[in-house]
């Protein structure tokens, strides 16, 4: 499984031959829309974790650029489908079957909305079970006991989570969240994309290096495997 950071919460991910990318927010980014072409980002999958502008801005232009399918909660789902993109609801707690792996949409705590104040539905995360890796993708969220859910079920390789603070947890919460996961290996994201979620760099790692954990903040564009 390859990995790319592509700035905020937009992630590409490279599983066998499927591309599947998460919360494409990009021209909107001034971090990233100078460096990623949107056009050039291939996806088979577009996963959108909630409705708000920073995850969705360019969900809609890549996918009929695409032909991707949208994956999100049913109300995001039927946002999109009235667009005439093929999509895949789904709500929190259920799981699906893709060619790439398993999909569990799980809870998070934030708030939804598209731009124009219309609903989004209740946001997620998404737990992914590939052939030979798994990862949880948690979007926008504060830290929840919910997170102890997913180990019970799921032994992680890697977990994305937000370390920003001010709209979702900040670095001190996301290492509680590690612990509630039961995985060490995270990778940052929702930081400095905005004045309220710059976070400094060195003493975010260096937290986590403390409690025996490696948090990875990748540069625009750069990639992991797995």
């Amino acid at each position: 499984m390859k990995i790319t950071f592509y700035g905020q919460n937009c992630l590409g991910l490279k599983i066998g031959e499927v591309d599947v990318l998460v919360d494409p927010f990009i021209t909107g980014n001034d971090l990233s829309k100078d460096k990623i072409n949107i056009k050039e980002l291939k996806a088979d999958y577009i996963l959108l974790t909630h409705a708000h502008q920073d995850h969705t801005l360019d969900a809609e232009e890549i996918a009929k650029n695409t032909g991707a399918v949208i994956v999100a909660n049913f109300e995001i789902a039927n946002h999109y489908e009235e667009k005439g993109i093929e999509v895949h609801p789904m709500n929190h707690g259920g799981s699906w079957d893709f060619e790439f792996g398993n999909v569990k949409y799980v809870n998070a705590i934030h708030t939804s909305s598209f731009p124009d104040g219309k609903y989004g539905g209740q946001p997620g995360g998404f737990v992914i079970e590939g052939e030979h890796k798994n990862i949880y993708i948690a979007g926008d969220t504060a830290l929840t006991m919910d997170m102890k859910l997913i180990p019970m079920t799921t032994k992680l390789d890697l977990a994305v989570l937000p370390i920003g603070d001010n709209f979702t947890m900040g670095v001190d919460d996301a290492i509680v969240a590690s612990d509630f996961i039961e995985c060490d290996k995270i990778l940052g994201c929702h930081y400095d994309t905005f004045g309220y979620i710059e976070i400094d760099h060195e003493e975010a790692k260096k937290k986590f290096y403390e409690k025996g954990k490696d948090l990875m903040l990748l540069d625009i564009g750069e990639s992991i495997e797995l």
